[in-house]
């Protein structure tokens, strides 16, 4: 492990070093450690603080899979799951989940019943929901790309009746749904900036990240969005901020990628499998997990997430 002070870090290890601002990223574990290796295709992790546990999908074997940090056991959360694919939680800590097979948006109510927050907009279902995040007023963003109605390996062979690749808000008091980003190739991953004035949708098959700005009250976005960075090894998937502002962006073969506050690719993080997601978890918020391909990775960091916004 390299030391702060060093001029140089280790770039034939888990960590490249694209730009002297990384350096400070890669001072953690100097591995990856695996939590389960069982799986078909893993997404979604989140990190639940009130029982320090993990959940993951597992998409093409339609099960969600917990993992419990005080125990280091690995067990079924959930099966059949609806294909699910992106998970976050609410304000109350409460599981909001993208199912792609029944193409809706789901909230896990403390007692473990499930309720619907949407599965249409202006009558038509969506095409299979693929991310979300939860702003601080407790609205809910959520990309809804074509990957789970392109075949049945994620989901449910199906014609888009909606007939576009869009991202949507559900409102925290009505439920309603409103259409806030269109224009996109394969939206994605999605996330907030630290103060909540702008939202960042990855774009898988545009290979992009764009940016917009968010309105004053909270509800729509302005504009059609910049791009804010530029795919130039991978594919970007999922998307994360820590809690100094970068931006961590899975790239499957590209690995996990940081990119700095001003759009530059800083450095990146080696996986042994195509990456498709990121989340931070643990007691200090240090440890990150990994989802890729078959199996679940993590390692306790030097950077940070931000801190949940529970109510």
């Amino acid at each position: 492990m390299s030391d702060a002070s060093d001029d140089t870090a280790d770039d034939t290890g888990l960590y490249e070093i694209l730009d002297p601002r990384f350096r400070s990223c890669t001072f953690g574990d100097d591995r990856l450690e695996t939590i389960h290796g069982d799986c078909r295709w893993t997404e979604g992790p989140v990190y639940v603080p009130a029982g320090r546990y993990l959940l993951w999908s597992d998409i093409p074997n339609d099960r969600m899979l917990r993992w419990d940090e005080t125990t280091g056991t690995v067990g079924v959360f959930r099966s059949p799951a609806g294909f699910t694919n992106g998970n976050t939680l609410d304000r109350q800590g409460r599981l909001v989940t993208c199912e792609q097979g029944n193409r809706r948006v789901t909230r896990t109510e403390h007692d473990g019943s499930v309720t619907v927050l949407a599965d249409r907009f202006e009558g038509k279902r969506f095409n299979s929901p693929n991310d979300a995040t939860v702003r601080s007023d407790g609205s809910v963003w959520f990309s809804d790309p074509d990957f789970g109605i392109r075949s049945d390996y994620e989901g449910h062979r199906a014609e888009s009746e909606i007939g576009g690749l869009n991202v949507y808000r559900i409102d925290p008091g009505t439920g309603g749904v409103r259409l806030v980003a269109d224009g996109f190739a394969g939206p994605n991953g999605l996330v907030f900036s630290l103060d909540e004035r702008r939202l960042y949708v990855s774009d898988t098959r545009a290979g992009h990240v764009r940016v917009f700005d968010v309105a004053e009250d909270g509800s729509a976005l302005r504009g059609d969005g910049d791009v804010f960075a530029t795919c130039v090894q991978g594919r970007f998937d999922n998307i994360r901020f820590d809690d100094e502002g970068r931006l961590w962006v899975a790239a499957m073969d590209g690995g996990l990628q940081c990119f700095a506050d001003d759009g530059a690719y800083i450095g990146r993080i080696r996986t042994p499998e195509p990456v498709a997601n990121v989340a931070f978890g643990g007691l200090r918020r240090n440890r990150m997990f990994l989802a890729a391909n078959t199996s679940l990775y993590s390692l306790v960091t030097a950077v940070t997430g931000p801190g949940p916004r529970f109510a």
